[in-house]
C-alpha cells in the first residue's frame, strides 16, 4: 500500500487526459444530441498538428519555445477539422434520422485515420514526440514525470477557463439556452448554427490540448491512438452524465483512477492474479461503465438533456 499515493496521482493524471477529450463529446451531445465518434480522430489529428510544427522548427529550438507553438498548431488543425466536419458532414444531416449522422461520424473517423496515414507514410508505426527537458520531480514518495507537468497545469486551467466561458459570457449563455431548447433559443434571436459550431470548436480545442499532453506523457503518437482513447473519453462522458461538462471531467477522473487502481492491485487479490496488469486496464475501464449504466444510467451527475433524447 506504500504505492497508493503514486497510483492515485497516476490515476488523476490519466483521468485528466480522458476528461479533456470527453468534454468534446459531452458539449456536442448536449447541444445537438449527436455522439461524434470522429472526436477521437480529431484528438489524433491535433497530435500530428503539434508534431508537424515541431518538425518544421529549426534544429536546436528549445522545447520551452516550441511547446506553445506546438499547442497552437494542434489547436488550429483540430479546430479546422472539427468545424469543417460540422459544416459539411453533420449540418446537412441535422434533421435526418439519428442513425445517419452516427454512421457519418464513424465513416469520418475512418477517413481521418487513412488521411493521416497517407499524409505521414511512416504513421503506421509510432512517431516520436519531443520531450520536455528536466525532471522527474519528487514530492515525498510521489514521482511526477516531466511530460505530466503540462497535463497537471493544463487540465485544471482549461476547466476553469471553460467554466468561466460557459457561465459568464454571452456565447456561453447562448450555448446553455440552445442545449435546453434550440427552437426557443432561435426564436429569442440566438444564432444556433453559430452556437453549434462554437461547441464543435471548443471540443476540438480541448482534444488538441489532450493530444499534446498524450504525446508528452508517452513520448510518441500514432494514427490509431484516437480510437481507443476516444472510446475511453466517451466512456468518461457517459460516466459523468453526458451533456454535463463538469460531469465529463469528473467521469474522466473516476475512470482514470479506476483503471490505474485495477491495474495495480487486482493482481494481488487471491484467485484474480491473471486479471490484473496493464493488459487488463481497458477491460476494467469498460466494466466500470457497465456497472454505472446498470445502477445509475444517467451518469454520476445526471443527464440534463435526456428528456429530449
Amino acid at each position: 500500500m506504500h504505492e497508493l499515493p503514486q497510483q492515485l496521482v497516476n490515476g488523476l493524471l490519466l483521468g485528466s487526459m480522458y476528461g479533456l477529450v470527453a468534454i468534446g463529446y459531452t458539449m456536442v451531445y448536449g447541444i445537438v444530441q449527436l455522439i461524434n465518434f470522429a472526436h477521437g480522430e480529431i484528438f489524433m489529428t491535433g497530435g500530428f498538428g503539434a508534431l508537424t510544427v515541431w518538425l518544421a522548427l529549426p534544429t536546436g529550438t528549445t522545447m520551452w519555445l516550441a511547446l506553445p507553438l506546438m499547442l497552437i498548431g494542434a489547436i488550429i488543425v483540430a479546430t479546422t477539422i472539427a468545424v469543417a466536419a460540422e459544416r459539411f458532414a453533420y449540418r446537412p444531416l441535422r434533421t435526418a434520422p439519428r442513425l445517419a449522422p452516427l454512421i457519418t461520424a464513424i465513416g469520418l473517423s475512418l477517413a481521418l485515420q487513412q488521411a493521416v496515414w497517407a499524409w505521414y507514410p511512416e504513421a503506421k508505426s509510432s512517431r516520436v514526440f519531443p520531450e520536455i527537458p528536466g525532471g522527474p520531480f519528487h514530492i515525498g514518495s510521489i514521482t511526477i514525470q516531466t511530460g505530466d507537468v503540462f497535463l497537471l497545469i493544463a487540465a485544471p486551467l482549461s476547466m476553469a477557463i471553460l467554466g468561466y466561458f460557459v457561465m459568464k459570457t454571452r456565447t456561453g449563455r447562448g450555448m446553455q439556452a440552445t442545449a435546453q431548447d434550440p427552437d426557443t433559443a432561435k426564436l429569442m434571436g440566438i444564432n444556433t448554427d453559430r452556437i453549434i459550431t462554437v461547441a464543435f470548436a471548443l471540443g476540438a480545442v480541448f482534444a488538441a490540448i489532450g493530444a499534446v499532453a498524450y504525446g508528452l506523457k508517452y513520448g510518441e503518437i500514432n494514427f490509431r491512438m484516437g480510437f481507443l482513447l476516444g472510446l475511453k473519453a466517451f466512456t468518461a462522458a457517459v460516466l459523468g452524465g453526458i451533456g454535463n461538462i463538469y460531469g465529463a471531467m469528473i467521469g474522466g477522473l473516476v475512470l482514470g483512477l479506476a483503471e490505474t487502481m485495477a491495474t495495480a492491485y487486482i493482481a494481488h487479490i487471491p484467485g484474480m492474479q491473471q486479471l490484473g496488469g496493464q493488459a487488463w486496464a481497458d477491460v476494467w475501464a469498460f466494466v466500470l461503465l457497465i456497472l454505472v449504466l446498470l445502477f445509475r444510467p444517467q451518469g454520476l451527475l445526471g443527464e440534463r438533456v435526456a428528456d429530449r433524447a
